[in-house]
């Protein structure tokens, strides 16, 4: 437990120890006016006046907007099974598994997901989950640092902004370059790839699909990568995998993403997991836990945390991670979900969001003025080019009750006109239709 300084003489003691001369001191670096004047408490309620509080509260959040919202958070199914098995309390109150044998059934579930992880993305191994899928895309980048001692990074600007904020994040006071590759049309400038890679590259990040929905085929890529002696770390959307070429199909060393579309829902950003799989080659270096499964005295099948104490995992410098934790109850919602629907469920899931993207490609495209960002496949997500700026468009439209897209101008420099749409298996042909339609009048009106 944390000291907590009793008189104070003590507590002076302890703020001149840290540089700082009054409580007020430890929040100088905050703006004042984003300070808060009061916590302004109201006086305690009961639990009942608690509960209606809290109902009240929740009915203000909207729940009929017609969702067209991706970039990299999702809106799919859900199986009634997902819910119920998560949810019973061996589960979601199970703490970190160190000691096995009070941990079977934890560590099974683990060793099961990793085993579904490494299935869906065709590679050898994987650890018990991360944060996130932003997360998973740093702590793949230092696994590449680590692996080939270099210290490059290139990244595809396709890939995801937020994957991209939380690795400059990590890395800042690492001596690490970190060189982003700028979109050509909505996909890897792959010729600017080719002059940037050299031998002091230890990693290449891409995406697939990337964040503007474009699909591409990284197989010759990485060949190209390792021929300088760098990885290529490939973020992946897991329901995408149902149809498309997995990374380890592809030459992929290491793939990672977000596990939130497998079975946890939207909950206004989280929580979620991160996924992160790789060659055998590398295991030593994966961060977090990993699960292995063994025997017992008695000759019994049993599993334990295994090639990691728990010592690496907190000990500053010399850990594969600071990560002393993880998203397991998410990583088991992953499991269930894909154990649910399994691999021809997925893949007709997959096929679903394919499908319906594709009618409401074509019938957004058709609308007079707008066109697509790129002429390539895609999955579920598409960028469409609108004649004008597409933020006060995607505002107007929400009024409307449609949440229409994400506004790429918001994270790319001249790319203002430019609507990211996604279409999951939950929008049906009339909801799309009513998309186009609300569309065709915003941009009809001067």
């Amino acid at each position: 437990m944390g000291y907590c300084p009793n008189t104070e003489k003590e507590q002076q003691e302890m703020l001149s120890a840290i540089g700082v001369q009054s409580v007020e001191g430890l929040f100088a670096a905050i703006p004042a006016a984003l300070r808060a004047k009061s916590f302004d408490l109201q006086q305690g309620m009961s639990e009942f006046e608690t509960y209606d509080r809290m109902k009240g509260v929740a009915g203000k959040n909207s729940s009929d907007i017609l969702n067209f919202i991706g970039g990299g958070f999702y809106d799919h199914i859900i199986p009634a099974a997902v819910d119920h098995l998560s949810g019973r309390a061996e589960f979601y109150t199970a703490y970190t598994p160190y000691q096995p044998e009070c941990s079977q059934g934890t560590l099974q579930a683990l060793f099961e997901y990793q085993t579904a992880i490494c299935r869906l993305t065709g590679l050898d191994v994987s650890n018990a989950s991360l944060y996130d899928g932003a997360t998973a895309c740093a702590e793949a980048a230092m696994m590449s640092l680590r692996v080939t001692g270099r210290n490059r990074i290139l990244v595809d600007a396709c890939v995801s902004p937020f994957s991209r904020e939380v690795l400059k994040t990590y890395l800042f006071n690492l001596d690490v370059e970190i060189v982003e590759i700028p979109p050509l049309d909505g996909s890897l400038d792959r010729a600017e790839l080719g002059r940037l890679l050299d031998a002091t590259v230890a990693g290449v990040i891409v995406q697939n699909p990337n964040f503007f929905g474009t699909v591409e085929d990284f197989t010759a890529l990485a060949d190209d990568i390792h021929a300088k002696g760098a990885l290529l770390i490939a973020s992946v959307y897991p329901i995408a995998l149902g149809i498309l070429k997995s990374p380890g199909e592809m030459g992929v060393d290491i793939a990672i993403g977000d596990g939130q579309s497998l079975g946890n829902p939207l909950s206004f950003g989280g929580p979620s997991f991160g996924f992160i799989a790789a060659k055998k080659s590398h295991i030593r270096n994966m961060p977090g836990r990993i699960v292995g499964e063994t025997v017992d005295k008695n000759g019994k099948r049993g599993f334990v945390l295994t090639l990691q104490a728990r010592e690496q995992h907190i000990k500053r410098h010399k850990a594969t991670s600071n990560i002393c934790s993880n998203q397991g109850l998410c990583a088991l919602r992953g499991l269930i979900f894909l154990s649910t629907i399994g691999k021809t469920g997925l893949a007709e899931m997959a096929t679903l969001n394919r499908d319906k993207a594709e009618y409401a490609k074509s019938r957004l495209a058709s609308i007079s003025g707008v066109k697509l960002l790129h002429s390539g496949p895609t999955f579920n997500e598409f960028t469409l080019l609108l004649p004008r700026s597409s933020t006060p468009v995607v505002s107007t439209l929400l009024k409307k009750g449609i949440a229409a897209g994400v506004p790429a101008g918001e994270y790319y420099n001249g790319l203002e006109n430019a609507l990211i749409v996604t279409v999951t298996e939950k929008r049906s042909k009339s909801e799309i239709d009513r998309l186009a339609q609300a569309i065709q009048e915003v941009l009809q009106c001067n």
